[in-house]
């Protein structure tokens, strides 16, 4: 079990296993460290999911963990007439999905000690049961930097939370009074997504404003607020996190950070889909999300009709929206044979160098729609970047 303490990713995590060591019963560990018996389980379950994945499962004779930022492929081991273990022979590959599972196990116990917020009650008294209404932030790389020597526009932390304050306020305020909102982060909320600013796939330098503590920090709170503007004007708020190219990884922890921020109001949602394809259903209407780098705008519908996941939600529907980002700028196609309408969203932060080196072009502007349960789109608000 003390081998184990090698596969933690957090102090909590460590403590637990080294009470285990000690002989302590997993239920004494939840009332030694204050914390519910079944965190204590879902710990151990990580800690021994993770080794696993790192080559470490003595109960399958397997005790030579890979590398670092490794998996295990495949094992061939070699026994005597005897039935003992002779050689093993370890294979390694680097696997992103192993990454992510250890990345959202790590999340949640930090997450152990939060004190999740109030209830927030919506001001309005009348609200139209049969609307929801769709606030689309996309591309917002909270952590860019830009300047308007190479761009139009500058971009840094503070410009980004002062225009998204404002365009949550243009947004609401433009909209009908519709009893359920979607606050749906497009993908590429973070604009790098460790404390080195480059891309997670391909390594790219990025130009960065502050460090990635401080934008971890500052994108929790710009969350929290574009949130509690919702709350205080629609009765239920549900959150969609996708999963962009620039942070696949804090995808991940913010979705469960709000998960745990909330989880004491039954009116304010967090879907915890760790998928990259994602959909709600309102009445008959279907609300798909995918940041758009990983499937082409006029593959998605059928993606999402014959995904086993979605696949009743996609035949319930009369009416089916497919939202995606990634390009920056406003593309809508009504993909008849497919039988969904998809839209790429434009995004408002400003142009860095690498974009405007590139020759990307777009109008900075983020949209808020409006879809009645059994009509479809029924309104729509476009709003540009302001600061106050």
């Amino acid at each position: 079990m003390e081998e184990l303490r090698q596969f933690c990713l957090s102090p909590r995590q460590e403590e637990i296993i080294d009470l285990l060591c000690q002989g302590v019963s997993k239920r004494q560990i939840g009332i030694r460290l204050n914390i519910d018996e079944r965190q204590v389980y879902r710990a151990v379950s990580a800690v021994k999911s993770r080794a696993a994945s790192r080559g470490f499962d003595p109960e399958n004779n397997l005790t030579h963990p890979v590398g670092l930022n490794q998996t295990l492929k495949g094992a061939s081991t070699l026994y005597d007439g005897d039935g003992n273990m002779r050689l093993q022979w370890v294979k390694s590959t680097a696997d992103q999905e192993a990454a992510k599972k250890a990345i959202e196990a790590a999340a949640e116990s930090m997450l152990d000690g939060i004190k999740p917020l109030a209830p927030i009650k919506s001001s309005r008294k009348t609200l139209d049961k049969d609307l929801l209404t769709l606030y689309t932030l996309t591309d917002f790389h909270v952590g860019m930097m830009a300047t308007n020597t190479e761009g139009e526009d500058n971009w840094d932390l503070n410009i980004a939370r002062r225009v998204m304050l404002c365009a949550m306020e243009d947004m609401a305020n433009g909209s009908p009074n519709s009893e359920t909102a979607i606050l749906n982060l497009q993908g590429d909320w973070l604009h790098f997504d460790s404390v080195l600013p480059v891309t997670p796939k391909h390594q790219h330098v990025l130009d960065a404003s502050g460090r990635f503590h401080e934008i971890v920090d500052l994108s929790l709170k710009m969350t929290i607020d574009a949130i509690n503007a919702l709350a205080l004007k629609h009765k239920k708020v549900v959150v969609i996190v996708c999963e962009g190219n620039h942070d696949i990884s804090s995808s991940i922890w913010l979705k469960k950070s709000l998960g745990k921020v909330w989880e004491a109001n039954k009116s304010i949602q967090i879907d915890q889909t760790n998928f990259p394809y994602m959909a709600y259903q309102h009445g008959s209407i279907m609300l798909a999300f995918h940041h758009g780098h990983k499937t082409k705008n006029k593959d998605l519908p059928g993606l999402f009709a014959s995904e086993p996941r979605y696949r009743k939600m996609w035949g319930d529907c009369t009416y089916s929206y497919i939202h995606t980002g990634h390009y920056h700028h406003t593309e809508q196609d009504m993909a008849e044979t497919g039988g969904a309408i998809v839209e790429r969203h434009p995004t408002l932060a400003a142009r860095d160098s690498y974009t405007v080196s590139g020759g990307f072009v777009s109008m900075r502007a983020a949209k808020a729609i409006t879809y009645h349960k059994t009509l479809g789109e029924v309104a729509r608000i476009t709003v540009r970047p302001r600061e106050q």
